[in-house]
C-alpha cells in the first residue's frame, strides 16, 4: 500500500487535530505519532506510551482521536492505529 504524497499544510491540519486531544493523552501517560496516509486517506497512527497497551485504547482512539481528525480533516476517511490492543 502506497503513501500518497501529502504537502505540509495537510500534514499540519492533522498534527493541529490530534494536538485537540494530546493534552488528554498525555494525561493518562500516552500521545499518537503519524505514521503515514495511505492512497484510500486512512490515517496510521502508532500509539506511544501507555496508549499503546491501555485496553481503552480502540475507544480512545474511534471517540476522542478519529473524531478529532475527521472534523479538522474532512479528506480522511478513517484513523487506524498499527498497535491498538484489542478489547477482550
Amino acid at each position: 500500500m502506497a503513501t500518497i504524497n501529502v504537502d505540509n499544510d495537510f500534514l499540519l491540519r492533522i498534527e493541529d487535530a490530534l494536538d485537540q486531544i494530546r493534552p488528554y493523552l498525555e494525561a493518562d501517560g500516552g500521545n499518537v505519532k503519524v505514521l503515514e496516509v495511505t492512497d484510500e486517506m486512512v490515517l496510521k497512527l502508532e500509539l506511544l506510551g501507555a496508549c499503546g497497551s491501555c485496553p481503552m485504547s480502540t475507544m480512545t482512539l474511534k471517540a476522542g482521536v478519529e473524531q478529532s481528525v475527521l472534523k479538522a480533516v474532512p479528506e480522511i476517511k478513517s484513523v487506524e492505529a498499527v498497535n491498538v490492543t484489542p478489547i477482550p
